[in-house]
């Protein structure tokens, strides 16, 4: 990054790289982006080798049983030269370069394992892991964008009007234009359409297109506003199958072969401590004898009793007199 300071010394720089990028004061984000994508290439290149068991690689960090994941180093290094680019003189080109590289290295350190800042679990290989891959293309995008020079929609104008005129009904209207931008640009990321709300910054008009069309399944627009509405629901999901499918489906395959085959089962655990996973040692249990078991002796059934002989129907006593004796009475017949 000095030798891109040298060559933006006068005298040395000519054509393309002095007018849009030395003369607007953009070499220090031009040293960020390069640093930042070089050190993307490379550590994506070292985690995959890591992954192939490489020998003659040096292979993950570790302290003990602790793995240090990059985006520590990462942070350190985002640390170190935010704090060196705010004490580095204004005049001292060379020095805001540098600085502006080794932040630039800490932002790809960092954004690399960005899905496991945001899981708060190692899901670096899994599908969730794009997320990262993501989250540089978009850092990426933005700052290539600002590098050619283009701004969010709006800004030159707002700072013209600002420095021109004191007119309270300019500044009126120029508020309620940048309030409704704001609000379409809320319901457009609401509506779970990140893509055409980054690219909304400079062209206004997607956002009126994004905050209009129906939400994405899943988006918070989609459960707070969509959940008495399954007509909607069902066009939402109609469409997600129809159109952004076979869209991720190509970006999926592109992010794999750029970044490695993130294939590994994503396990739905408690958040918790980034750690490697650690391999137990088998657990030697005693062996254990269980004492014989003891049936019990066989039910000897008692003999069965014998029959009773049939007795007789039992002889009403004949009647008798009120003295005790028997009555001599014959029954009258009937």
């Amino acid at each position: 990054m000095m030798l891109a300071a040298r060559l933006a010394s006068p005298g040395r720089s000519s054509g393309w790289f002095s007018t849009v990028i030395v003369e607007t004061g953009r070499l220090p984000l031009f040293c960020f982006f390069v640093a930042f994508l070089v050190s993307f290439a490379l550590i994506r290149l070292s985690v995959r080798m890591v992954r192939a068991q490489v020998r003659w690689w040096p292979g993950n960090v570790t302290r003990g049983d602790m793995h240090l994941h990059h985006m520590v180093f990462g942070v350190i290094f985002m640390v170190v030269a935010g704090v060196a680019g705010l004490a580095a003189p204004l005049h001292s080109l060379g020095w805001r370069a540098s600085t502006a590289a080794a932040f630039g290295v800490g932002t790809a350190l960092v954004l690399d394992e960005f899905a496991l800042i945001l899981h708060l679990r190692d899901v670096y290989w899994t599908s969730a892991g794009r997320v990262s891959i993501d989250a540089v293309f978009i850092a990426a995008g933005v700052t290539a964008l600002l590098l050619l020079g283009v701004v969010p929609a709006g800004i030159h104008d707002v700072a013209s009007f600002l420095g021109k005129t004191s007119d309270s009904a300019v500044l009126g209207s120029l508020l309620g234009t940048l309030v409704v931008l704001f609000a379409l640009a809320s319901v457009t990321l609401l509506k779970g359409k990140i893509w055409t709300g980054l690219f909304g910054l400079v062209l206004p008009f997607l956002f009126l297109i994004g905050a209009v069309r129906l939400a994405r399944p899943g988006s918070p627009w989609c459960r707070w506003r969509y959940r008495a509405k399954p007509k909607k629901i069902a066009r939402a999901i109609r469409r997600e199958e129809r159109v952004r499918q076979p869209v991720i489906r190509v970006k999926t395959r592109l992010v794999d072969l750029v970044a490695g085959y993130h294939d590994m089962p994503l396990v739905h655990d408690r958040p918790g401590r980034l750690e490697a996973p650690r391999l137990d040692a088998p657990r030697l249990d005693a062996p254990r004898f269980d004492a014989p078991r003891l049936e019990a002796p066989p039910r000897l059934d008692r003999p069965a009793r014998p029959a009773r002989p049939d007795v007789p129907a039992r002889l009403d006593p004949p009647p008798r007199d009120l003295d005790g004796t028997a009555s001599r009475k014959t029954p009258h017949p009937t």
